[in-house]
């Protein structure tokens, strides 16, 4: 399944489930169909228990850190072009000139973005993409959807992930085997980078709301650039229960 079907699935499963919930539950209005999310995230959870987490913690096991620093850096400097057109469209012009910058001294000085060298020369690294791009538009996250294979995501998440794919440039790397292998060993190293929130996570009594409510919390900061609404209070005065106690 490729990045492209994600707002496809998402679509799809809005479609075919309705709005099915788990039972005897207080119903989020963010996860209308959280009868489907959560057996989505019970078949993502044994796929990760599996295949991806045995794998992360061998690649942790046998990866010297210096390596995997630089496996991570390499990555995060191929998400650069998502980050500089999403801050064109956001209308960020000196985010974008700042993650320019960031992009090209790392690509070059930092050897096709093993190392970091733009961080310390204080290009810090920004983070856009296209559901946030959304969001400063005025489209509305839409329901919460754990997607099949991908994990937490919303409506407008899951269309922004489906246009980033196209400014991805692992995208138009012409040998199949050679994309497919760097996108593996992303997803390897993107896991392996989780591993250290195994312990918090696990003291949750539902991982599954845990994970939901971190995610939408995560990218409602995001898409405000930390500017999140305060909670709204009502304006009316609590009722005294005995007004005429302090007659007494």
């Amino acid at each position: 399944m490729t990045r492209p079907a994600v707002a496809f699935v998402a679509l799809l499963s809005l479609a075919l489930v309705g709005c099915a919930s788990a039972p005897n539950a207080k119903k989020d209005p963010r996860d209308p169909i959280e009868g489907f999310n959560r057996a989505s995230y019970k078949f993502n959870d044994a796929l990760d228990r599996a295949l991806l987490k045995p794998a992360a913690k061998g690649y942790k096991a046998v990866t010297p850190d210096f390596v995997e620093s630089g496996v991570t850096n390499f990555f995060s400097n191929l998400t650069q072009p998502t980050v500089i057109i999403n801050d064109l469209l956001q209308g960020k012009f000196k985010a974008s000139l700042n993650d320019t910058g960031r992009f090209l001294v790392n690509t070059t000085v930092g050897i096709g973005g093993l190392f970091d060298p733009a961080s310390a020369a204080g290009l810090d690294r920004n983070d856009e993409d296209f559901g946030q791009t959304l969001g400063k538009w005025g489209v509305p996250s839409g329901a919460y959807l754990m997607v099949p294979f991908f994990g937490p995501s919303t409506v407008r998440d899951s269309l922004g992930s489906g246009v980033d794919v196209f400014t991805n440039p692992v995208r138009y790397v012409d040998d199949t085997g050679v994309r497919y292998g760097l996108a593996g060993l992303d997803l390897i190293d993107s896991r392996a980078r989780r591993l250290p929130l195994e312990d918090t996570l696990n003291q949750a009594f539902d991982k599954y709301t845990f994970i939901k409510n971190a995610y939408l919390q995560q990218r409602e900061y995001a898409v405000t650039d930390g500017n999140v609404p305060s909670p709204k209070f009502d304006d009316e005065p609590l009722e005294d229960p005995d007004p005429d106690a302090d007659k007494k």
